[in-house]
């Protein structure tokens, strides 16, 4: 986490109750195919989910997020903007994701194709550096989150 989002971090907590919550898992993010556009529908309370390939978290050795969690969303200047809690973690196939996750993404039309079409393509880039292919099962990691904060 960058100086930017702890001081963030911390501004929000001495204005809401004067620290942060004891042991609170903290990161901090940008989301990756559009950050300003995905970061408005988040402020805006139309996003309220978002998902990643499982596979990334593994070659990254990265742990899975949890339940309890924060994240500060970060925009495409890597300014902090808004603080997210996670309120729930699946790992499920991408052919098994249900259309209210879909929806629940705040993006497009709101359309399972839609939300699968562009997942597709943005795995099937992402997965090119690790010479992977696409597979319709491949697992992803669904996250839902609620905004607790948001910059002007």
């Amino acid at each position: 986490m960058n100086h930017k989002s702890t001081l963030f971090w911390e501004s929000y907590w001495e204005e809401k109750s004067g620290k942060a919550p004891d042991h609170a898992s903290v990161s901090a993010w940008a989301f990756g195919a559009d950050p300003d556009h995905l970061l408005k529908l988040v402020q805006q309370g139309k996003k309220t989910a978002t998902c990643s390939g499982h596979i990334f978290y593994e070659k990254e050795q990265e742990p899975l997020p949890q339940a309890g969690q924060y994240a500060i969303i970060l925009d495409s200047q890597e300014e902090p903007k808004a603080i997210i809690e996670i309120t729930a973690v699946d790992v499920m196939p991408m052919n098994k994701v249900p259309e209210s996750f879909a929806r629940a993404e705040g993006e497009g039309d709101l359309s399972y194709d839609y939300w699968y079409r562009v997942h597709k393509e943005f795995f099937t880039e992402a997965l090119k550096p690790y010479e992977l292919d696409f597979q319709e099962d491949m697992l992803l990691v669904c996250e839902r989150f609620k905004l607790i904060y948001s910059a002007s």
